[in-house]
């Protein structure tokens, strides 16, 4: 079995962002070499997550509402008490989780036909990382 690592690095410029990572994930996987296995794409960072689904704008705003409806920004959290004002965002990133698996089968990554990788971002404006693990034969 090989492994590969590879890292991404962000520094988003608003609060909140969405940012597709498909063709860096793939990138990873060439680099990798495996022809069989998966890759685990993880957020290192407690206030952002990973996500797969449509590359698509109303579909990107439906899931940032959702989230900011059962999350909403603001005061209120027990958190803020330490100094911090991201409560949400440690609940938003709860809700999309900070990791995904991705099935690599012929050497490419098999998702469904409007299946993309997402980095989420919900406590940006600083430095924040994503590992890209590849592991296969």
């Amino acid at each position: 079995m090989k492994f590969y690592t590879d890292y991404l690095w962000f520094n988003t410029e608003k609060r909140r962002e969405y940012i597709r990572i498909t063709n860096q994930v793939r990138d990873a996987l060439e680099k990798s070499g495996i022809q069989e296995g998966m890759i685990l794409v993880s957020a290192m960072h407690i206030t952002a997550g990973v996500y797969v689904n449509d590359n698509e704008p109303g579909i990107i705003e439906d899931l940032d509402k959702m989230l900011e409806e059962l999350a909403p920004f603001g005061p209120e959290y027990l958190h803020h008490r330490t100094g911090e004002d991201n409560g949400d965002a440690h609940l938003k990133s709860l809700l999309i989780h900070h990791q995904v698996i991705l099935p690599v089968t012929d050497g490419k990554l098999d998702l469904g036909p409007w299946q993309e990788v997402f980095y989420a971002e919900f406590d940006g404006r600083r430095k924040k990382r994503v590992v890209i693990k590849v592991m296969g034969e």
